[in-house]
């Protein structure tokens, strides 16, 4: 019995190397058609010399999981720069609508202060006090400044 079995395991294994190992012929019919088997129909036959070798699953996982992490890293790294350039878009966007916004009540306060023919400031019991013209040439002159900084 273990004879008859080892017998069979045998043969099993020869037999799985010979197909392995099996001859590839190139065989061009009267059409014009080229056909690759391993029994041609005509003899005058082209054997090909095809070389075959085992994949090494592994590796070829560990290739596999390696290009998966470059495409995540450039993705992240992708995604990072994007993020970047609308954050920077908004800033920008940010700073310019509160420049123009700074500068929209500096003309205000320039026109409200050459317009006035007095100003005066609140004390803290409510009281105001009324700026010299001195004070009040001075607050005009410094309004002026300020707008043409700000609306630059």
């Amino acid at each position: 019995m273990l004879r008859s079995i080892v017998l069979l395991a045998v043969s099993v294994t020869t037999l799985a190397v010979t197909q392995a190992h099996a001859d590839v012929y190139k065989d061009v019919d009267a059409n014009g058609n080229v056909k690759y088997t391993d029994k041609p129909q005509t003899l005058p036959a082209e054997l090909i010399n095809v070389r075959t070798q085992k994949t090494d699953v592994v590796a070829m996982q560990e290739r596999q999981e390696a290009e998966m992490k470059r495409m995540q890293e450039s993705n992240a790294a992708r995604q990072q720069t994007a993020a970047r350039g609308a954050d920077d878009k908004a800033a920008a966007q940010l700073s310019a609508k509160d420049k123009a916004e700074r500068c929209t009540k500096a003309r205000e306060r320039y026109d409200s202060y050459m317009t006035s023919q007095r100003l005066y400031e609140s004390q803290k019991d409510g009281e105001r006090r009324y700026l010299s013209d001195a004070e009040l040439t001075a607050a005009r002159t410094n309004a002026k400044t300020a707008m043409e900084e700000l609306c630059k």
